[in-house]
Parts: structure tokens; C-alpha cells; sequence
């Protein structure tokens, strides 16, 4: 027999055997806090995006060094507690005093870029 027929024979043998050998699952009860917390994260992060979306905003951060995309995509990146600190700052901003907060954005970059998480501004070097 050809020894790639061999081969492949063998492979085919052993997964088949290993086919029929049960796999283990766990499933758990999730609690109504936790499915809440969850949606409120992911309602928060839209909130931000939806926020940094709007073109008075990407013009801010464009005066700042920062390009719209790249905000956009360190708020994916946060965790939801730190999504949740800018979404009370969005919501306690006034209507023309977002000043505040692109601040806190570029803050929020410049930090991740000195510890070479991004790279956003060109003017910063990593301590790695």
C-alpha cells in the first residue's frame, strides 16, 4: 500500500475512534443581574460610538491629533467599566460643552499609547 494511503488511512482510523468519545458540557443558570449588566454594557458602548460618530465630534478630535476611526475603535477595546465612566460623562456633558470630554478621549489615547496598546499619535513613544 502506498505510504500516503497509509497515512491517511490512519488519521482517518484515529478520528474516527475519537468521534465516539463523549465531550463534556456545563451550562449554568445566568442571573438577572448579570444579563442586565451585560445589555446596559453593550447600550453604553453604542452610546459612546453613537456619541464620537457625530461630526462635531470627529472635527474636535481631528483639532486634538486623533483620527474619528481610531477613538471609535479604543472604545471597543475598553472594558465596560471604563465605557460606563465616559457614557455618565456623555450624559452629564451640556449640549455645547463637550470640551470635557474629548479631553478625556484624548487622555484615554495618549495613555494607551504610551503603553504601546496603540499607536494613535505619532508624537509618542512606548515604554515597551
Amino acid at each position: 500500500m502506498n505510504p500516503f494511503k497509509r497515512f491517511v488511512a490512519s488519521v482517518l482510523i484515529a478520528s474516527t475512534t475519537l468521534m465516539g468519545l463523549p465531550l463534556t458540557a456545563q451550562a449554568s443558570i445566568v442571573s438577572t443581574d448579570e444579563s442586565m449588566s451585560v445589555a446596559s454594557a453593550d447600550a453604553n458602548r453604542d452610546k459612546v460610538t453613537a456619541f464620537l460618530a457625530r461630526e462635531d465630534i470627529r472635527s474636535a478630535l481631528q483639532a486634538q491629533g486623533v483620527s474619528g476611526d481610531a477613538a471609535t475603535e479604543r472604545v471597543r477595546a475598553m472594558s465596560d467599566s471604563e465605557v460606563s465612566q465616559l457614557a455618565s460623562r456623555v450624559d452629564q456633558a451640556p449640549a455645547g460643552g463637550i470640551l470635557g470630554l474629548i479631553f478625556t478621549v484624548f487622555i484615554v489615547l495618549l495613555i494607551t499609547d504610551i503603553f504601546g496598546l496603540t499607536k494613535v499619535f505619532p508624537f509618542t513613544r512606548s515604554v515597551r
